[in-house]
Formats: structure tokens, C-alpha cells, sequence
């Protein structure tokens, strides 16, 4: 039975099944560590680790800034990661409804008076398509998601990864204040 990937944004959702990765994939991720590390066998700190490393350098390979973790928008994408894993659901808005600047919102990344602008992307992935590079490759193929890591407006990032049997979902947070 073939593994599926699942990826979204905003309200749009589709269902990819990739290829093996393509060489230029693999050269610029092997300086990525655990870039092609099943996330189960490496632990979600190291797979957000990767995951940064790759959405920067899909930035630095057409002349962006990189971008930074920021702390609350972390906690943003892992509580949402964590939520959709322990209530098994795959969606940009909470099964309460809520949406996911609200999340934004609640972690502090979002004050009031001052401009700001942020962006989401979600996936899941089993098994090899769980790895941070297929994810990453996933998302540069999805003409949405792509626009979401290469928007120059975004300074900021927080990466989210939970366990879900034996899917591993992704939270990925964009941001920006002006």
C-alpha cells in the first residue's frame, strides 16, 4: 500500500504521493543534520532543527534573509501539532473552531498596535515522507505552501512536530512585526 502525504494550507488540503527525493534535495540537505531521519528515530527537537535548516536554505538559494525561531510562535505550532495528534484532527482552525491566528494570538507572538502579518503551513507524513526533507519538498511543490517559506515579509518562524501513531505531524508558524 503506498504512503500517502497530506499537506494544507489555509483552507486547502491535497493529498501528494512524492517521488524519491531529487539530487539537488539531497545535496543541499546533507548539511542539514537528520535531515532524511525518520522523525521517530531522532526525536522532535532534531527534526525541527532540520526543517529550519531546509526552509532556509530554499530562502538563501534565491537571496533571502533566513529565518529566525521565535519563542512564542514555537509554542504556537508545537501546541497545535501536539492538539491535532491527541484529538486527531488535520486542520489549520482548533475542533473548538478557533483559528490560527487566534493561536498567535494566545501565544503573545501578536500585541496590540502593532502591524504584524503570519502565515501557516501544516503536513503529515509516515514513514520516509515523514522526514523533514520530504516535508520540505512537499511544500516547495505546493504553490501555496512555497509562497508561505519564500514570502520576504517573514522575519520569524516556530516549528511544531507530534507523533501521531505512526504519523508525524508538522506546524510550521510565519510571521512578522511591523
Amino acid at each position: 500500500m503506498p504512503r500517502f502525504l497530506a499537506i494544507a494550507i489555509t483552507a486547502v488540503m491535497m493529498m501528494l504521493v512524492l517521488p524519491a527525493s531529487s539530487p539537488a534535495l539531497a545535496r543541499g540537505a546533507a548539511s542539514c543534520t537528520t535531515a532524511f531521519a525518520v522523525p521517530a528515530a531522532v526525536g522532535q527537537s532534531r527534526v525541527r532543527v532540520a526543517t529550519l535548516c531546509l526552509i532556509n536554505q530554499e530562502r538563501a538559494a534565491r537571496g533571502m534573509r533566513p529565518l529566525r525561531r521565535h519563542g512564542a510562535l514555537a509554542a504556537a505550532a508545537a501546541r497545535h501539532s501536539a492538539d491535532m495528534a491527541a484529538r486527531n484532527y488535520f486542520a489549520h482552525d482548533t475542533m473548538g473552531g478557533g483559528r490560527f491566528t487566534n493561536r498567535i494570538m494566545a501565544a503573545r507572538y501578536i500585541r496590540p498596535n502593532v502591524r504584524w502579518a503570519v502565515g501557516e503551513n501544516l503536513a503529515w507524513g509516515t514513514g520516509h515522507l515523514a522526514t523533514p526533507a520530504s516535508i520540505v519538498q512537499a511544500w516547495m511543490r505546493s504553490p501555496g505552501h512555497r509562497a508561505n517559506i519564500l514570502n520576504p515579509s517573514y522575519r520569524e518562524i516556530g516549528i511544531g512536530v507530534a507523533a501521531q501513531g505512526p504519523k508525524t505531524l508538522y506546524t510550521t508558524d510565519f510571521g512578522r512585526r511591523h
